[in-house]
């Protein structure tokens, strides 16, 4: 069964799914995020079937999010690094985390502690803010008409 592409979805969430939207690619993009590089150390780390990690490091070079980089003489090694859209996930893996941790928390152990490198103190909650900084939940948005093609709603719930 071929896999459907929301390339001409109005819908952001869609569009961005296209490009990182299964669990490998994700799993790739955080492990790069730790620093891991290389074809082998990816597929060490992950315990992913060769050909799956093919395709997926493709895709993720293809879509710009990684991009893969000669090391070696003569091209005989390459890398894979984040992209400047590869490194923008950052928010995205973090929010995915402390969710997880929170409604699914590993049987074993504490999550993981994350800590801000200049101060030494843990991060803080990902959290969507109004202008001011407040929190705000998913009953506090909503779309405006103008971006919904709605003519019977003044405000569109999220």
């Amino acid at each position: 069964m071929a896999r459907k592409r929301f390339d001409d979805s109005n819908c952001s969430v869609a569009r961005a799914l296209n490009e990182v939207g299964d669990w490998w690619s994700l799993l790739i993009v955080l492990q790069a995020m730790y620093g891991t590089r290389r074809f082998v150390d990816f597929q060490q780390e992950l315990g992913i079937a060769r050909n799956i990690l093919c395709d997926r490091l493709a895709r993720l070079v293809d879509n710009e999010v990684l991009q893969k980089v000669e090391v070696g003489e003569h091209g005989s090694r390459q890398e894979y690094r984040l992209t400047d859209k590869g490194r923008d996930l950052f928010p995205v893996v973090i929010a995915l985390r402390q969710w997880g941790d929170k409604w699914n928390p590993a049987p074993e152990g504490a999550p993981l502690n994350l800590r801000d490198r200049a101060t030494g103190r843990a991060i803080r909650p990902m959290q969507v803010q109004d202008a001011d900084g407040q929190p705000l939940t998913v009953r506090d948005v909503y779309l405006p008409e103008s971006e919904t093609g709605s003519d019977t709603e003044d405000k569109k719930a999220v």
